[in-house]
């Protein structure tokens, strides 16, 4: 089974940028039907899903971030990455990522991590 696990700074500055690691074992990130999104919890907006990046590189975005969030990989370590630019309070939440895989005419969850606290700080 795909395990996943976050970790980040913690707590970050207003204007700043922070970045996710999203560590995989048990599967490989390039593994095909594979997709690797980043999803946050706030109190006032729930799930928000984020971005994913598929088995071949391609990403997709929620265009409501405005182009601050950018997802990469690391194929080498097997890990998925999510830059946020220009935080704001609004941007505190409880962060995960998960594994998706395609399968006929779905998209279905594999697992999830535990997820990581970001604070943005004053």
């Amino acid at each position: 089974q795909v395990q996943l696990q976050e970790s980040g700074p913690g707590s970050v500055n207003p204007s700043q940028t922070f970045f996710l690691t999203c560590a995989v074992s048990g599967g490989s990130i390039t593994a095909v039907n594979n997709y690797w999104a980043w999803i946050r919890q706030t109190p006032g907006e729930g799930l928000e899903w984020m971005g994913t990046i598929s088995y071949s590189g391609t990403t997709y975005y929620r265009p409501s971030l405005n182009n601050r969030a950018s997802i990469s990989r690391d194929t080498t370590k097997n890990h998925v990455i999510l830059q946020l630019s220009s935080v704001s309070p609004e941007d505190a939440a409880v962060y995960y990522c998960a594994n998706f895989y395609e399968y006929g005419q779905g998209y279905f969850i594999d697992s999830w991590g535990q997820g990581t606290q970001v604070t943005v700080s004053s």
